[in-house]
C-alpha cells in the first residue's frame, strides 16, 4: 500500500485533478490520496486557503461575506463542472460553507480552524465523488472517521499517539480512501488544524499508521534541488537524502515540504518520495533513512530571511550558574521562542524571527536583559538571513567549513555568525539579508559546481 499526498497546485483545477487520478489508475498500490485545498491556477491566482482566511476575517467583523462566499463557490463550482459532476456536490458543499460561515464565532479561532479545514474537507468530498463517476471506487473519509486525534491547540494540532492504533483499521478498506488534509479531531471531538502546509503532515502521520510501503508527495516540481531555483540557475536534483538533511533543509527554507511531516514517517522508518503531478514519471527525490555520502557529502544548501541576533556580553558569563537560564526565562516571559544560541565564554547570541518583535517588545525584552542580568553590553541585529549548509556526510570529510568560508570571502560577503548542531548534519551562518543570494550561489559553485574536480579527502576513523 501506498499513501500519496497531492499539494495545493495539484488540485487547483478540473484538468489537475484529472491528473491526478491517471495517477491513480496507473498504480492499483495508491489506496489512500490525501488532497489540499485547490491552490494557484496561475501565478495571479489565489488560494481557497487564503480565500477561506479573507471570508473569515471579514465574518468575524460583523461584515458582509457574500462576495467571498461566492467566490469561494464558483472555485467548486468550475471544477465540477469541468468534471461533468452532478449539481448535488457544489449543492453540498455551498451549504457547508454557509453553514460554516453563519456558525458561532465566539472563539475566534476555533471558527477559523473550522473554516479554513473546509479547504481540504470539501475538495476531498469532491474528489472522491469524481474518482467514482470515472469507475474509480473511492470513498470519502473524514479525519475523525479515520481516528485522527490530535492535541486541542487551534493552528498548531499535535499528533496524539493513539492515532496511529486507530489507523490501522484503513489497510482493510479495498476501496481507494481520499483524505482532506491539515486537520484533525482532539479527545473532545473539536476539529482543531496543524500549522499552515499541514497537509503533508496528514499524509505522513496516515503512510505511518497504516504502514505504508512508501509516501508519495505530489507537488509541482519534478524533486527537490540542492539549491534555490530562484536563486541559482539550474540547481542540481537531488535524488536522495535523508531525514534529517530534508528535515534541517526544511526548517531553513526549502518549501517543497512542511518541516513537521517527516517526523511519523522517520519513526515508522517509511521512504518518502517527492514527485512532481505534472510529470509522475520522472524519479523525484527519494528520502531515506541512510544515504551513499561519497559522492557528495553536502546534500544542498538553504537559506531564509526574516530573522534578527540579539547579542549579549557579560564578563565570566561562564561561570555564573543560571546565566543562560534566566536569558531564555525573559524570553519565555514574552512568548518569544529561539533559533540558534551559539556562545562564547564571555558572549552569547540569540537568533530569532523578527516578526515575533514589536517595538515596544523589542524595548522591554533589551531592558530585562540588562537590567535583570546585569550585561556589561547588549545590541541587537535586525534583516538577517540564516544560511544553511546541510550535509550528513560532512563529519567524514575534511575542511568542508575551510571551503564554505572560502566562499564567503571570494563572494565578498560578511558572515557574523557561525553555528554547528551537535548533530553536525549542519552548519548554520547569519548574514545581512541582501547579502543572502549571493552567499547562496558562492556555496553552490563551490560545493556544487564541478564536483569531480573537488572530491573532498576522506577523515580517517580510529579504530
Amino acid at each position: 500500500m501506498k499513501v500519496a499526498k497531492f499539494g495545493g497546485t495539484s488540485v487547483a483545477s478540473a484538468e489537475q485533478l484529472k491528473k491526478v487520478a491517471n495517477i491513480i489508475k496507473a498504480d492499483p498500490e495508491r489506496k489512500i490520496i490525501v488532497v489540499s485545498a485547490p491552490g494557484k491556477r496561475f501565478k495571479e491566482d489565489t488560494k481557497v486557503t487564503d480565500l477561506l482566511i479573507a471570508l473569515g476575517e471579514r465574518a468575524l467583523k460583523g461584515e458582509s461575506t457574500d462576495e467571498q462566499l461566492t467566490a469561494i463557490i464558483n472555485r467548486y463550482k468550475d471544477i465540477a463542472e469541468d468534471l461533468n459532476l452532478s449539481k448535488e456536490i457544489v449543492d453540498e458543499i455551498a451549504e457547508n460553507l454557509k453553514e460554516l460561515v453563519n456558525s458561532d464565532c465566539s472563539n475566534k479561532e476555533r471558527f477559523m480552524d473550522r473554516l479554513k479545514a473546509s479547504g481540504e474537507d470539501n475538495n476531498a468530498k469532491l474528489f472522491a465523488n469524481y474518482l467514482n463517476s470515472i469507475g474509480i471506487a473511492a470513498s470519502y473519509v473524514n479525519p475523525k472517521e479515520a481516528g485522527i486525534i490530535v492535541t486541542d491547540d487551534p493552528g498548531n494540532a499535535q499528533t496524539l499517539p493513539e492515532t496511529y492504533e486507530n489507523l490501522k483499521k484503513l489497510k482493510d478498506r479495498k476501496e481507494v480512501l481520499v483524505v482532506p488534509g491539515f486537520f484533525g479531531f482532539s479527545p473532545e471531538g473539536n476539529l482543531v488544524t496543524f500549522s499552515r502546509g499541514g497537509s503533508d503532515i496528514t499524509g505522513s502521520i496516515l503512510a505511518a499508521g497504516v504502514d505504508a510501503e512508501l509516501y508519495e508527495n505530489f507537488t509541482d516540481v519534478d524533486s527537490v534541488f540542492v539549491a534555490n531555483p530562484n536563486i541559482v540557475e539550474n540547481p542540481k536534483e537531488i535524488k536522495e537524502l535523508t531525514y534529517k538533511e530534508m528535515r534541517e533543509l526544511s526548517y531553513a527554507g526549502f518549501s517543497v515540504f512542511h518541516d513537521e511531516a517527516l517526523i511519523p514517517a522517520f519513526r515508522a522508518g517509511i521512504p518518502v518520495c517527492i514527485k512532481n503531478t505534472n510529470n509522475p514519471s520522472a524519479p523525484g527525490t527519494l528520502i531515506v533513512a541512510k544515504r551513499d555520502y561519497s559522492k557528495e557529502p553536502v546534500a544542498g544548501i538553504a537559506s531564509d530571511t526574516g530573522f534578527c541576533s540579539i547579542y549579549v556580553s557579560k564578563y565570566l558569563m561562564n561561570r555564573e550558574i543560571g546565566f543562560g537560564r534566566r536569558l531564555l526565562q525573559i524570553l519565555e516571559d514574552e512568548g518569544i521562542s529561539y533559533e540558534h544560541m551559539p556562545s562564547g565564554i564571555d558572549d552569547t547570541s540569540i537568533i530569532l524571527r523578527e516578526n515575533q518583535l514589536t517595538p515596544e517588545k523589542e524595548e522591554r525584552v533589551l531592558k530585562r536583559i540588562k537590567t535583570e542580568l546585569n550585561v556589561d553590553t547588549i545590541s541587537i541585529r535586525h534583516n538577517q538571513a540564516v544560511i544553511m549548509v546541510v550535509g550528513e556526510g560532512m563529519t567524514s570529510y575534511i575542511g568542508i567549513s575551510a571551503k564554505a568560508t572560502a566562499a564567503f570571502a571570494r563572494a565578498g560577503v560578511n558572515i557574523e555568525m557561525i553555528n554547528q548542531g551537535s548533530s553536525e548534519v549542519s552548519m548554520m551562518f547569519a548574514v545581512a539579508a541582501e547579502d543572502a543570494p549571493k552567499a547562496v550561489q558562492a556555496l553552490y559553485n563551490e560545493f556544487f559546481a564541478n564536483t569531480k574536480e573537488q572530491e573532498m579527502p576522506l577523515v580517517l576513523e580510529m579504530k
